[in-house]
């Protein structure tokens, strides 16, 4: 408990691939109370990876898929069912979140009880239109041309090279110094205004009034829809941050680009003298290599859950759009425009 309130985290998994670095930082905080892992993936391997690690951490629960199939994203909103308890305070994260800010939880939780009037509070991520959005009007980050404030920008939210030189500027002249208190920024009220919700926190009591029960599309119901329904405005706070790896446009390039791999880099150094985190995450290592070696194996298992039949011309048209969608990303990306100010940080140098 803290603050009255029981601090429950949830997110809907999942990739062992980013949730290796996750685990470490929710698991190893006193504030948190239960990590609630959502299971919306078929992969087995993965499947077998939260279940090792629930196994041997009570604070793991995991949650099963209600309705008893996976759909990707359209099949997330059924799991808000479960988070409708009175005294607790919901944290969600999205399975791609690389890097909190030491005190993330301790900050959140207080900025999330002290502004009782929002629906729902997000950190400044690093890596979501908006709060890059915010970054900009404030001077913290230079871009090469003003960017408005659109949640799917087709540069900010889509272009894998403009991503892969944001986690580049931020990786090199904050988080490797500790600087990244330079970024903070204050608090940003948004109202009608759907945005990517890589983080938020909100009440069990407010969750409750409508059962939990989110329609369609869960970021465009809680961050738009229901704060409209309900007359009551969302908010970020800029002073507490976090990093979010990549939306699925800009996925191919980040990994071309080894930002992961970065990432890992910092996090691995950091966490050695931070031993709470580190004996976790020496568990979760354990786990992978156990897993790697079992890849075969576990593959070959039949699947939690029922699968949805496309047609082959759904699929066909599905392939077609997707090829599409990237051949216009990789174009773009490949002319290495210069969108983050500082030249190093241009994808052919590195």
């Amino acid at each position: 408990m803290f603050r009255g309130y029981k601090i429950v985290c949830n997110t809907a998994a999942g990739r062992r691939r980013y949730m290796q670095y996750l685990f470490p930082q929710v698991l190893a905080s006193e504030i948190v109370d239960r990590y609630d892992v959502w299971v919306n993936t078929i992969d087995n391997c993965d499947i077998e990876f939260f279940k090792q690690l629930a196994a041997i951490n009570p604070k793991i629960n995991l949650i099963w898929q209600p309705d008893g199939r996976v759909d990707g994203i359209a099949t997330i909103n059924a799991f808000y069912r479960f988070c409708t308890d009175d005294d607790t305070i919901y944290i969600k994260l999205d399975d791609d979140v690389v890097w909190l800010e030491p005190d993330f939880f301790q900050k959140m939780v207080d900025f999330r009880i002290d502004h009782q009037e929002c629906f729902i509070v997000s950190p400044l991520v690093i890596n979501n239109a908006l709060c890059t959005y915010i970054l900009q009007v404030q001077g913290k980050v230079k871009l090469c041309k003003y960017m408005n404030a659109q949640c799917n920008h087709r540069i900010m939210w889509k272009r894998g090279s403009f991503a892969a030189q944001l986690h580049r500027w931020f990786l090199d002249n904050y988080l490797a110094n500790g600087r990244y208190g330079d970024l903070h920024c204050g608090v940003y009220p948004l109202a009608v205004n759907r945005f990517s919700i890589n983080s938020i926190l909100w009440f069990g009591k407010d969750m409750k009034a409508f059962d939990g029960e989110v329609q369609g599309d869960d970021e465009e119901f809680l961050s738009c829809l229901k704060p409209t329904q309900l007359g009551k405005m969302n908010m970020v706070n800029g002073d507490c941050l976090i990093a979010h790896f990549s939306f699925a446009q800009q996925r191919w390039m980040l990994d071309r680009c080894g930002i992961l791999q970065q990432y890992e880099k910092f996090l691995f150094n950091d966490w050695k003298r931070r031993p709470e985190v580190q004996r976790v995450s020496d568990n979760v290592q354990m786990i992978l290599k156990d897993i790697h070696q079992r890849q075969q194996e576990l593959k070959t298992l039949p699947p939690i859950y029922a699968t949805r039949n496309i047609s082959l011309s759904a699929k066909l048209k599905r392939c077609w759009k997707e090829w599409m969608k990237q051949l216009r990303c990789r174009w773009d990306d490949f002319m290495n425009v210069v969108y983050v100010e500082n030249p190093k940080d241009l994808i052919h140098n590195s």
